[in-house]
């Protein structure tokens, strides 16, 4: 403001000493003019700078300002963050105590679990080695039998087999009985006569015979159905083995199945041949059953 002044005040002096004054004094004045006014275009920069300067620290501090609030909001959810954490810590801590009580009672109950473990796995073994005994009985009774009937009876209406826990013989009817009886046949007694003498050489074993039948039906003056016809056709065969072969007849057990348990389908003449027949089964004793499963047998 003062520079403004002074421009002013020498502008007027200007004019009263133009009239009087020397042409070399003008000059002098002017030149002075000159540097006047550049001071005051330079005080001019200088101050657009620094209100630039002013406007930018302005807008730098508002943005401080509004970086600093959300530094206390920031503050403020990790303080409560930390109050969270505190209040799971003495959850957790508190649980652990529980644990802590209960832990013994766990160690106890695992301990008595592996225990009911090992006695049931020792259970599983000597069920396992029974099995095996058994089958490797059944295997070498299965193949003597086999041995024994091939000796002079080449027939293929006699099958060996040996299922699960027994050993059976299936036997055709064709070749045990006469045609829609129960009376068996010479041509039965040489296969008869060789089962016998495997029940006698074996005290450890039973004999169950089963009869069976297609579903043809039957009714005769001395067959009332299949049912009928199956169980005297099986009580022949036990007949047979008591009477002729000497088999001590607590060993023996008749059955019959009428036309039910059926092998094949019934509507062919195939199927029904097939479904005809009558099967003795070799049974262990259950004292010798229960001996296989003796805990004092077990393998160790």
């Amino acid at each position: 403001m003062k520079k403004v002044i002074n421009i002013t005040f020498l502008f007027a002096l200007i004019v009263l000493i133009s009239s009087c004054a020397s042409k070399k004094q003008l000059e002098t004045v002017r030149l002075e003019l000159d540097d006047v006014t550049n001071d005051y275009r330079r005080s001019q920069t200088q101050l657009d700078d620094c209100n630039l300067k002013y406007t930018k620290a302005m807008g730098e501090t508002e943005s401080l300002k509004v970086q600093l609030s959300s530094r206390g909001d920031q503050i403020q959810d990790l303080k409560d963050q930390i109050t969270d954490l505190k209040k799971q810590r003495e959850n957790q801590m508190a649980q652990v105590g529980d644990l802590t009580v209960l832990s013994k009672k766990a160690n106890d109950n695992i301990g008595n679990t592996i225990k009911q473990l090992e006695q049931k796995d020792n259970y599983i073994k000597l069920i396992q080695a029974a099995k095996s005994k058994a089958d490797s009985m059944n295997l070498a009774l299965a193949i003597n039998l086999k041995s024994v009937l091939a000796r002079g009876v080449e027939d293929e209406d006699i099958e060996v087999k040996v299922d699960k826990t027994v050993v059976y013989v299936n036997l055709s009817d064709k070749m045990l009985y006469t045609s829609g009886s129960a009376s068996i046949t010479p041509r039965a007694d040489e296969v008869l006569s060789k089962i016998a003498q495997i029940i006698k050489s074996r005290p450890d074993l039973d004999l169950m015979v089963e009869g069976y039948t297609d579903n043809t039906p039957i009714r005769s003056s001395c067959m009332d159905d299949n049912w009928d016809l199956s169980v005297k056709r099986a009580t022949s065969v036990v007949r047979a083995l008591q009477t002729k072969y000497g088999v001590n007849p607590d060993k023996l057990i008749a059955a019959g199945r009428g036309e039910y348990n059926t092998l094949a389908d019934n509507s062919t003449v195939e199927g029904r041949a097939i479904n005809r027949r009558t099967r003795i089964i070799l049974l262990p004793k259950l004292g010798q059953f229960y001996e296989l499963l003796d805990p004092t047998k077990m393998p160790k």
